[in-house]
């Protein structure tokens, strides 16, 4: 299943969900969680016990100015698209179900 929210959709998008603090990113707990299927409560705790991980890519190109935030939870994937401003842009999450996806992102830091 591949949900895909966009400015243009019905359900308008946050004006600023994404905040930047000491070139770290601050994403709000319910949005991971109802992008990965999980409670906002468990998201804190998924995520130091590695069991969520993600991954930010910084755009180039066309896409300057922009960062995708990827989250991964077993067969969740959750991405994030938002502008130098912290705006979301856009937002998708693909469930791939008894599919695996890659290991890298899924491996704990450290």
């Amino acid at each position: 299943m591949i949900e895909s929210l966009q400015q243009a959709d019905s359900q308008a998008l946050p004006d600023r969900v994404i905040e930047f603090s000491d070139n770290t990113f601050v994403v709000d707990a319910a949005l991971i969680g109802e992008l990965l299927r999980v409670p906002a409560t468990s998201v804190p705790i998924l995520m130091r016990e590695g069991r969520i991980t993600s991954v930010c890519e910084r755009g180039a190109g066309e896409d300057e100015g922009e960062f995708r935030l990827t989250f991964f939870y077993r067969s969740h994937r959750a991405r994030l698209i938002t502008d130098s401003a912290g705006r979301l842009l856009r937002r998708s999450a693909v469930d791939f179900g008894g599919r695996s996806i890659p290991d890298a992102p899924h491996r704990a830091a450290g």
